[in-house]
C-alpha cells in the first residue's frame, strides 16, 4: 500500500532536515507501546525501536519519539531502527498530576488542538483553563469543542461561561444525536494538517473521531451513573482521514499539572490588567493602584479566575525550579563521570610507565 506522505503532514519544514540523512527513510509515529513504535511510511505501516546509540545519547523524555513525530529509520527484517527524530514544529506536553515532576509527551507536530469538554456534569471551567494553558504553550492553535449538547438544558449559559476564559479561541458545539451534530468539526480539518483531541475521559473524543473516520475504529462506552464518561482510550493513536488530514486520539486527562508555561495567552485578560497596575511587582492583593483588584470590584473579572491564574503560575514556577535543579544534577553527574574516567586513564598510564 503506497501512502502520500504529504497527506500525512510531511512538508518542507521536515523535508529540509530529512535530506541530510541519505539512505534513511521517513516514518511518522502513529502509536507506541513498551518501547515499540508503530510507524506509517510511504509503503505502509511497520514497527520500529530506537537504536542503542539513540538511547545512550538521550537525556530525557523529550528526546524520545512520541505520537506525531517524524523519524528517520533504517529498515530491517525485524523491527526497523529509529536513528533520529526530526525537529518538531509543535509539542504538547503535560506534567503528570501530583508530586512527581515527570514530563509526559502527548503529541508532536500538531496544527490544532481540540479541547473537548462535555456539557453535562463533567463541565469544569477551571480545568478548561489548564487545558488552554498547555495547548497555547504547545505552539499549536487551540479550539474548544463542547460535546453532548443534547444532554444540556442551558447551552447558552455555559457558552457564556466559556467565552469569558477563552479569549481569541474558537468554540464549537456538537451533539451526538445524529451525524450532522459533528459537521462543524470538519471545517477545521484539511489535508496535510494534524489535529489532536484532548479532554477528560468519556467526553466523546473517540466518538467524534469515529464519526470523522466513518467507521467504529475506536471503542467507545457509555456514561457512568454520575453522568460522567467511562475511560476507554488507553493510548495515544494517530489516524489518517481521507482528504481531512490526520487526527490524534489521546487518553482522558481528568487531572493535569502544568510545567513552565506562558499564561499570557490563556489568561490574556489578566495579563492586560497586570500591565496597568501601579507597581510592576504587584501581587494583586491589597496594593494601591492594582488594576486586577479594581476589575474584580467592578465585576469585570471573577476572583475565582484570578485564584486559578495564581495557582497555575505557582505550579509553573515550581516546575521550572525543579527542572533547573534536575539539570544541575545531570551536569554534576556527567562531570563526576568525566573526572572518574580521567582518573582511571591516568592511573592506567602510570601503571604502564612503571612496567
Amino acid at each position: 500500500m503506497n501512502i502520500e506522505m504529504k497527506d500525512l503532514g510531511l512538508n518542507d519544514f521536515f523535508l529540509k532536515e530529512a535530506k541530510h540523512f541519505e539512505g534513511f527513510h521517513v516514518g511518522r509515529v502513529s502509536s507506541l507501546s513498551k518501547g515499540i513504535y508503530k510507524l506509517i511510511t510511504d509503503q505502509g505501516e511497520l514497527k520500529a525501536e530506537v537504536s542503542g546509540k539513540f538511547r545512550f545519547k538521550a537525556t530525557g523524555a523529550r528526546d524520545y519519539p512520541t505520537v506525531g513525530d517524524f523519524v528517520m529509520i533504517k529498515r530491517a527484517d525485524g523491527n526497523s531502527i529509529i536513528h533520529h527524530v526530526l525537529s518538531r514544529k509543535s509539542l504538547l506536553v503535560r506534567k503528570e498530576a501530583g508530586m512527581t515532576q515527570e514530563t509526559q509527551l502527548i503529541a508532536a507536530n500538531i496544527d490544532k488542538i481540540f479541547i473537548c469538554m462535555s456539557l453535562n456534569n463533567d463541565f469544569n471551567i477551571r480545568r478548561m483553563e489548564r487545558y488552554l494553558s498547555i495547548a497555547w504553550d504547545s505552539e499549536a492553535v487551540p479550539v474548544i469543542v463542547l460535546t453532548k449538547a443534547d444532554l444540556c438544558e442551558n447551552v447558552e449559559a455555559m457558552l457564556e461561561e466559556v467565552s469569558k476564559i477563552s479569549i481569541g479561541v474558537d468554540v464549537i458545539v456538537t451533539s451526538s444525536v445524529d451525524n450532522e451534530g459533528y459537521e462543524p468539526i470538519k471545517n477545521y480539518l484539511s489535508g496535510g494538517q494534524t489535529v489532536a483531541f484532548i479532554g477528560s475521559s468519556g467526553v466523546g473524543k473517540s466518538t467524534l473521531i469515529n464519526a470523522l473516520l466513518g467507521q467504529e475504529l475506536i471503542e467507545t462506552r457509555g456514561l457512568r451513573n454520575d453522568d460522567k464518561g467511562k475511560h476507554t482510550t488507553t493510548r495515544r493513536e494517530l489516524f489518517m482521514i481521507e482528504d481531512l488530514g490526520v487526527v490524534i486520539d489521546t487518553p482522558g486527562m481528568r487531572e493535569l499539572g502544568v510545567q513552565s508555561v506562558d499564561l499570557s495567552k490563556s489568561f490574556s485578560d489578566i495579563d492586560a490588567l497586570t500591565k496597568q497596575c501601579k507597581f510592576k511587582d504587584c501581587q494583586h492583593k491589597s496594593e494601591p493602584g492594582c488594576a486586577v483588584q479594581q476589575a474584580i470590584t467592578n465585576g469585570e473579572l471573577s476572583n475565582n479566575r484570578l485564584q486559578s491564574y495564581q495557582k497555575l503560575e505557582r505550579e509553573a514556577k515550581h516546575a521550572e525550579l525543579k527542572a533547573e535543579s534536575r539539570e544541575k544534577e545531570r551536569l554534576k553527574d556527567r562531570l563526576d563521570n568525566l573526572r572518574e574516567t580521567k582518573r582511571i586513564r591516568k592511573a592506567a598510564k602510570a601503571k604502564n610507565r612503571r612496567r
